[in-house]
Order: structure tokens, then sequence, then C-alpha cells
């Protein structure tokens, strides 16, 4: 069964990719594509005619030769770990017909998720023809991009091909994803070996559509009346799970735009969810070549509306982060994200929601990478982060967990003034805390337009458009990298207790 929007339609996949029994690879396998390096080992498979045994061929560098598991029309092989490089051809035989694919390298394999800004195309970025005359240059870094389709069912093949695997040089990347091209290209330049890259991203889609029916019902998500039927799963039936059998070295992800007024509440179970089930989900459909923890990254939002006070765009940015503030964490373990909200575009044609700067999003997700996906010591991802707060009757002294870099601001911070500390929603009695004094790591904000006795919590960058371009007030001592937005309640009953959450700081 595939769901469209508006209508539906049955087709039986399995059946029409086996009609005639001919012998093929699936439709993610191409020429020119990239699989997964050693240490992991990189799965093959397709469709055969039933009762043959199929026979998968490795040549290049080195050559294998491996007999495929074939069930129900459905042959499958996972290969000997091969080193980064190539190029090899990968045939599969079966008596008198083969099927090659050419060109293949060895490398690490990145999925690209998300919605409208995961799609924002190479040729929309800021200085799009200096990007891709550069294309030319990075031929082992190669590209996929699946066909946007939906299924009430979960599927074993995609249904339809946007672009077959390719070449930079071959001038389809202008269409690739921006985020997901530059996050590829900078992982080359650092890695010296092949970059695969597979787009699967729809826009304008929340998170429920990118989830199994599993996730959902961790988050009581499943089943609801006000979630219309194209809502939940169908675009993981459709456009996840027939990849299931690849093996990946991670994932990339940019959405969280439509949750801000969808289920946003749930944000924070559904999201960290999503990622668990994903990572389940790709161990098990490997037969455990792909990671259980895989790495996986994300773009913290950026921005819409130029002084919006509407909370959707930061109460999503907090709970891509399961209410912590920053990843990695002890529920999000080995993610790594890119904060956006210091790059926000006024004049960007394809609407302010749609930022043309997709370069420091792309760096900022690769030094995570790094980081975390790659073990690489002393590469700086985080961005500043309160460690511990103090407060009297006259200011708040945050102290930072690293040095910081520090430009004035009147409301940036802010205070909620309530005897009660929760809940502090758009009701709540929010008021500027200027910056009054700062040092290596602290900031000491003036709490003077509230009774010290009735601070309740603290926040930094609540805003749809918190600064203008690179211009927020705490960033790193380097400069590259902002400090998170954040939101902390004190302690009842304390007067220098606060805390996210469970998570206290004294």
């Amino acid at each position: 069964m595939s769901y469209v929007y508006g209508r539906s339609r049955e087709i039986n996949i399995d059946l029409l990719l086996c009609l005639g029994g001919i012998l093929r690879f699936a439709s993610y396998y191409g020429n020119h594509m990239v699989l997964q390096k050693s240490p992991e080992r990189a799965v093959l498979w397709g469709y055969s005619p039933e009762g043959g045994q199929v026979s998968v061929f490795l040549s290049g560098p080195i050559k294998q030769k491996t007999s495929a598991i074939t069930v129900k029309g459905i042959w499958r092989v996972t290969l000997d770990p091969v080193d980064p490089g190539g190029p090899y051809n990968v045939t599969a035989s079966l008596q008198n017909s083969s099927a090659t694919l050419i060109d293949v390298l060895f490398g690490d394999v990145w999925m690209c998720g998300g919605q409208s800004n995961m799609v924002f195309q190479v040729s929309q970025v800021f200085n799009a023809s200096e990007e891709l005359a550069l294309a030319a240059k990075y031929p082992h870094v190669r590209f996929f991009i699946a066909a946007l389709h939906t299924s009430e069912i979960e599927l074993t093949d995609l249904i339809d091909v946007k672009l077959p695997w390719s070449v930079p040089a071959t001038g389809h990347l202008a269409q690739f994803s921006a985020v997901c091209w530059l996050f590829g290209r900078y992982m080359y330049e650092n890695l010296k070996y092949p970059i695969g890259l597979v787009e699967s991203c729809w826009g304008g889609t929340p998170v429920e559509t990118w989830s199994s029916l599993r996730a959902l019902k961790q988050c009581g998500l499943e089943g609801l009346e006000e979630s219309p039927p194209e809502r939940n799963s169908v675009l993981w039936n459709a456009m996840i799970h027939p990849f299931l059998n690849m093996t990946l070295k991670g994932a990339i992800w940019y959405q969280g735009e439509e949750n801000t007024h969808y289920h946003r509440e749930t944000y924070n179970c559904s999201f960290p969810a999503m990622i668990d089930d994903w990572r389940m989900s790709f161990h098990q459909g490997s037969g455990g070549q792909t990671a259980l923890d895989f790495p996986f990254g994300f773009v913290q939002l950026s921005t819409h509306i130029k002084g919006s006070r509407d909370d959707g765009f930061p109460s999503i940015r907090w709970q891509q982060t399961a209410d912590t503030g920053f990843v990695p964490n002890p529920r999000m373990q080995r993610t790594f994200m890119a904060v956006a909200m210091d790059l926000p575009d006024e004049n960007s044609p394809y609407g302010t929601i749609h930022p043309r700067d997709k370069q420091d999003v792309a760096y900022r997700l690769t030094l995570g990478a790094r980081a975390v996906a790659y073990s690489e010591k002393g590469v700086a991802f985080l961005g500043p982060f309160p460690n511990q707060i103090l407060s009297n009757q006259v200011y708040i002294n945050i102290t930072y967990d690293q040095t910081i870099s520090v430009r004035p601001s009147k409301d940036i911070f802010e205070i909620c003034c309530s005897a009660i500390p929760a809940p502090r929603g758009l009701q709540s009695f929010w008021v500027p805390a200027p910056i009054m004094y700062w040092d290596l790591t602290t900031i000491q904000v003036a709490v003077l337009m509230c009774p010290a006795d009735e601070v309740a919590g603290l926040r930094y960058a609540w805003k749809d458009w918190p600064c203008d371009f690179k211009a927020c007030p705490v960033y790193s001592a380097s400069g590259i990298l902002p400090a998170p937005p954040f939101t902390l309640n004190r302690y009842p009953g304390t007067a220098n207790t606060w805390r996210r959450d469970e998570t206290k700081l004294n």
C-alpha cells in the first residue's frame, strides 16, 4: 500500500519489483555509489528468480566472491570488510544473467533527513556559483536522492529514485541538499577518503511522519484522533524503512519547524524516541553492521519571524535537546548539534524560515561529527553553557563551562518574576535582565526589575529571532560557537539552587 497526500493508491511493491524474475540490485544501489568501509561490512541485496543461487563478485583493488542467501526472490549478501578507496565493480551473477555496478567506492555513508531546510539546494545557498564550481574537485563525495512518496505500510524498497548515485562533476549537484553536500565535502577534507550521502527528506513535514509506530507509542502519539493519517509514519514507511538493510556510518537531520505548531509539547519525547528507533532499526536491518548507537547529528532551529513573541521556535530548540540545552547528554548519547539561531537571513528570497547560509551550519555539524562520530581529540564543538548560577538581591551570576566572548545586551537574558516557579510559559512574567558585567567565564545580570525573592526562572535567547547574523551576545572564546539557548528554574525553597528539569545547577 502506498499513500499519497489527498488520495490513496494500492501498490504491492515487492510484487512489482519481482515481476519477471529479473536479476537486479535494489533501487538504491547503483553505479558510482559509496558502500560503507571497514570495520563495518557493507550489505548488498536485490531481486532474482525463485530458487536461483546468486553469487556476488567484488573486483578492484581487492577481490571477493560471496554466495548470497535468497529468500522469496530477494537475495542478500554481507561483504567482508573493505578498506576505504576504489574504484570497484560489484557483480551479482545467476546462471546466464548478471547485474553489475561500476565505479563503486568504499567510504563512510551518511543519511541526511528532515524537512525543507535539509531539502534546501546547493543552487540556493550564498555563493552558490562558487560552491558548484568547486564540486569537480570532490569526485569521491557521491550523492543520492530518494523520490518523494508516502506509504501506509513499511516498504521493503523505495517506490522511486529522484536522483541515482552521482559524481558531483556530472552537474546534478545543484539540486542536492546543501547542508548534506557541504557536510560531506567538509568531512572529506578532514578524512581524505570517500563519503556517500543519501538524501531522504520532505519539506513541511513533522517528526511524526518520519517515526515508526513503535517510536510514536513511546510518546502516546499513536492513534490520536487529531492526527491526520498522512502524518504518522508515512515517510518512515516509504522513505526510511527501505534503507534499513544499508550499512550506515551515521545520520544528520534538519527538522522541527513544522512541530513548532504541531504536537510541540511532545517533541522532547518524539525526537529522541525517533533517534533511538532509527538506531535499533538500522542495526537490526543491516544484520548488526550499522552501529546500535550510530552517531546522529542535527541542526537546532534557526529563525523565522523577527520580533515575534511566539515561543514555538525557542520551545522546539530546547526540546531538540530533550530539555537539557546541549548534546550529547544522558538522554541523547552519541548525538551532536549545530546551533543556528545566530544565522538569520532577513532577505532570503525563499522566506526567512529558509536562511541561505548553510556553510556555517554544515561546518558546525562537521565539528560535532569529528568529536562524536570520529572521536577526534581537541575538537571544540560545544558552545558555552552555564555550570553554576548564584544570585542575590541585586544580580544573578552565571558561570560558564568554558572561556567566553561577550557582547553587551539589555534583553538577551530574561528572568521570570513569579512566586510560583512553574509553569513558566507565555503567561509568566518575564522581564529583561541586562548584562552588567562579564569576565573570562562569568556574566552578571541585573535583577532590579524583579524582587529577588520572586525570581523563579532565568532564560537566555528565548526568542524566535534572538540576534542578528553572528551577533548573539555569548560565544566561545574563539567567537565560532554560539552559546545555545536555555531556560532554568530556581529550585523551590532555595536561593541559589537552579535546575533544568531534574538536573540541578548549584
